[in-house]
């Protein structure tokens, strides 16, 4: 007998049905991946099962008993936890706080601090994940909080695991860990489904993997018995295009920077004496460890953060220093690394997100007001050209996919036809199809002339789509490359702080 069952669950929001008679198993000790395009209904399948949503139709059995979950609470009195995408942690609180929110050890009617990071330290011993139990959620790098979040879970005695797009914003280096994670707590008898829209994962840890689009389950089988191609194909229903990189005539300078130098927290400089230049025709990549600098150049770039000293040249014009809207204005677009935190207002409507920056321009507002006709016809054109799915342009953004989400900011800063784009994660949690769709939009762009900056930690993709790369290590640059020259040894030894021998 299965340990969870999923029969015919169906849910319907509307008029979108983001499940449709969806059906699998989980088998104890097991690690179940499921696969799909974003907005397959991978998440809200998974919502349904830990309590966060309600199935319109279908059941949910848990050792063949029939469960009916309207509350997470619900979910975790049955074994099950849910490490999320998007973190559930309070920021001002210690890790070890946060492990313990809800069933707090006490001391008479009071909190017992000193207990709580007791019972933390012997979690870290147990399924050998350390972190310091007094640090703050707030001062943790994301890979410590993902596993404060695992913590929490396993202090909550979860036998079966969701984790939903768990590398979604974790550096190579942390995701290699993640997944040695995820097969330790699996040999140690935890029941694991993986969503995740990145193979390569899939491959490594998985026993079995369902496949799901558009709402259905198209494929489920044992890992032994398929390939990258198989579930390529099963994900998005066609082959994938074989990507080329157009030989383009380059041009002048588009970006230019002189000796850049932006202050960090401490005494060094997040940016240290950066100099570099985007041609015409050029996309450059920088590739680097999350934290040595590079979401502070961007920053400094857009008008985030003041540049201490140094300049910044766009088409000829010193930005330095200039208003975020100026900025723009000289003919910057931006896909920022968080498409949250810097790329969308959450509560705001998608018409809302979808004409940010651009709300002033004609055709969609004179005199300063909005056609509300015109935007809807923009949005709707948009978002088809990008497969954005959604329900209605009245919808909130936090209500989309986070792949989706991404593809709305996409969306937003493409169109423009700047001649300069910062591409920043700009496939942070896409899938294969979407991936396949971003990299020939920023392959366009060239092609047209324009410049991009491309700043990713997918190494990968640097590789592929860069025709020079830049490697930043502690805010300086430590090395550059071209397309040709670069290898991912070369690439790697520089990108933790190594040097190339060069005989």
């Amino acid at each position: 007998m299965a340990l969870v069952e999923l029969k015919d669950i169906t849910k319907v929001y509307g008029n979108l049905k983001a499940n449709d008679r969806v059906s699998l198993e989980l088998n104890k000790g097991e690690i179940l991946a499921v696969v799909g395009e974003n907005g397959a209904g991978k998440s809200t399948l998974m919502k349904i099962m830990y309590g966060l949503e309600t199935p319109t139709s279908g059941e949910i059995r848990v050792n063949g008993e029939l469960q009916h979950f309207h509350y997470p609470l619900d979910a975790i009195a049955k074994g099950l936890g849910m490490v999320q995408q998007h973190f559930m942690l309070i920021e001002p609180f210690t890790a070890a706080e946060n492990i313990v929110y809800s069933k707090e050890p006490r001391n008479g009617l009071f909190f017992d601090r000193k207990k709580a990071i007791k019972i933390t330290e012997e979690l870290c011993d147990k399924y050998k994940l350390y972190i310091d139990p007094t640090a703050l959620v707030k001062d943790c790098p994301v890979g410590v909080q993902q596993r404060i979040e695992i913590l929490k879970v396993l202090y909550q005695q979860a036998e079966i695991i969701i984790f939903d797009e768990p590398s979604a914003v974790l550096t190579p280096q942390e995701t290699n860990q993640l997944l040695k994670t995820i097969k330790d707590l699996s040999e140690m008898g935890k029941s694991i489904i993986l969503i995740t829209h990145k193979l390569n994962e899939v491959f490594a840890v998985a026993d079995r993997v369902v496949v799901m689009r558009h709402g259905q389950v198209v494929g489920n089988m044992d890992i032994h018995e398929t390939d990258m191609d198989q579930l390529s194909f099963l994900m998005v229903g066609r082959q994938l295009a074989k990507q080329k990189i157009p030989a383009v005539e380059k041009g002048p300078a588009c970006l230019e920077l002189t000796d850049l130098h932006v202050s960090g927290n401490g005494t060094m400089d997040a940016i240290d004496g950066v100099s570099l230049h985007v041609d015409k025709g050029e996309i450059v990549g920088i590739a680097g460890v999350s934290g040595n600098g590079q979401s502070e150049l961007i920053r400094a770039i857009t008008g985030l953060l003041p540049v201490a000293s140094g300049k910044v040249t766009l088409e000829g014009k010193d930005i330095t220093n200039r208003t975020p809207r100026e900025i723009r204005e000289c003919g910057l677009a931006c896909i920022p690394e968080d498409r949250y935190l810097w790329g969308s207002a959450r509560e705001a409507t998608l018409a809302e997100n979808g004409i940010m920056y651009i709300h002033n321009k004609q055709p969609l507002s004179k005199n300063g007001w909005l056609n509300k006709k015109k935007v809807e016809s923009f949005i709707e054109e948009t978002f088809e050209k990008f497969d954005v799915r959604y329900g209605s342009s009245s919808q909130k953004m936090s209500e989309l996919s986070g792949g989706n989400a991404q593809k709305v900011v996409l969306a937003r800063e493409v169109v423009q036809k700047t001649p300069f784009l910062i591409a920043a994660e700009p496939t942070r949690g896409l899938d294969i199809g979407a991936i396949e769709y971003v990299h020939q939009a920023l392959i366009k762009k060239k092609e047209e002339g324009d410049s991009v900056l491309l700043v990713s930690s997918e190494l990968s993709e640097i590789m592929s789509l860069s025709d020079r790369i830049y490697i930043f290590y502690n805010g300086k640059i430590a090395g550059e490359f071209t397309r040709e020259e670069a290898t991912e040894e070369k690439l790697g030894l520089l990108m933790m702080g190594g040097q190339i021998n060069e005989a």
